[in-house]
């Protein structure tokens, strides 16, 4: 896999450090899972200087949970001095409070900001048994919470929601996400990949699923994001968001050494390929 650009760079700014630990987590993030640390403002801040130097585009930050991260609102208002961020979020921790200081960081920046909320389902019964009991209703009020700051959140769920992978499916979604307020209802569907937590939950790869020894053409790498991302943990510098328990996905230490080829060996490859699945908003 060759690495055509740097266009955007992931931080596992809380680690796997999480409030919650999800059945289906491919990393199995939990709050006790300290395999990743914490990055803090000023780690980010070096990496934003490398990043500005080799032209990247976007930041997004994920987990664990985010907001588990007591710098990451200054962490948020450095990167958006720089350019447009995402944060991916279980959404347990958004009070009032810091609902309207998210919004106040976006108003003061020319850059966007987005806030992504993980939920599985419409129901507590579906999203309950994989987050976690009184979970849905935690969420609801993160969600509620952003819409009332007047920031529109995007929603995302996985296919451990078989209908999300229905066009009636994803329409009966965005109508449940306009009775929450959402006037202009945005959705996110993520393929499941079946590494770390979700191979108890529901299976393991199949000894097919892979790209080992297959020959891609250059338009199918170009959309791996593999060819154009990389993810910084307190580990060094990954290259991808979803293979960081994976110790020979580990590319360096610099986010230029790791501008290099990298052989797309894990089956978790094969859902990026074959699913079309990018972690980007």
């Amino acid at each position: 896999m060759p690495s055509l650009s740097l266009d955007t760079l992931w931080f596992q700014v809380a680690g796997t450090l999480c409030n919650l630990a999800c059945t289906h987590c491919f990393i199995s993030c939990s709050p006790t899972n300290a395999s990743h640390g914490m990055l803090s403002l000023e780690n980010v801040k070096a990496r934003l200087a490398e990043a500005r130097s080799l032209g990247v585009r976007e930041y997004y930050f994920t987990g664990g949970e985010p907001f588990m991260n007591p710098e990451m609102l200054p962490i948020l208002q450095e990167t958006l001095k720089q350019g447009p961020a995402t944060v991916l979020t279980n959404g347990l921790l958004l009070t009032p409070e810091k609902c309207a200081r998210l919004k106040a960081l976006s108003d003061a920046s020319e850059y966007s900001l987005d806030i992504r909320i993980s939920i599985d389902g419409y129901t507590a019964e579906t999203n309950d048994r994989i987050r976690g009991k009184g979970t849905f209703v935690k969420i609801l009020a993160g969600i509620r919470n952003l819409a009332e700051a007047g920031v529109n959140p995007v929603l995302t769920v996985t296919e451990a929601l078989e209908e999300a992978a229905s066009p009636e499916g994803r329409e009966r979604l965005l109508e449940w996400m306009r009775g929450l307020g959402l006037d202009r209802p945005r959705l996110k569907v993520l393929s499941l990949f079946r590494i770390g937590a979700e191979t108890a939950r529901g299976r393991g790869y199949e000894g097919w699923e892979t790209l080992k020894d297959r020959r891609l053409t250059d338009e199918e790498l170009e959309k791996l994001q593999c060819s154009s991302c990389r993810m910084v943990t307190s580990k060094g510098v990954y290259v991808c968001p979803i293979l960081i328990d994976e110790p020979k996905a580990r590319m360096g230490e610099s986010l230029g050494e790791t501008l290099r080829p990298f052989e797309l060996a894990y089956s978790s490859c094969f859902t990026c390929h074959a699913y079309g699945v990018t972690c980007r908003t």
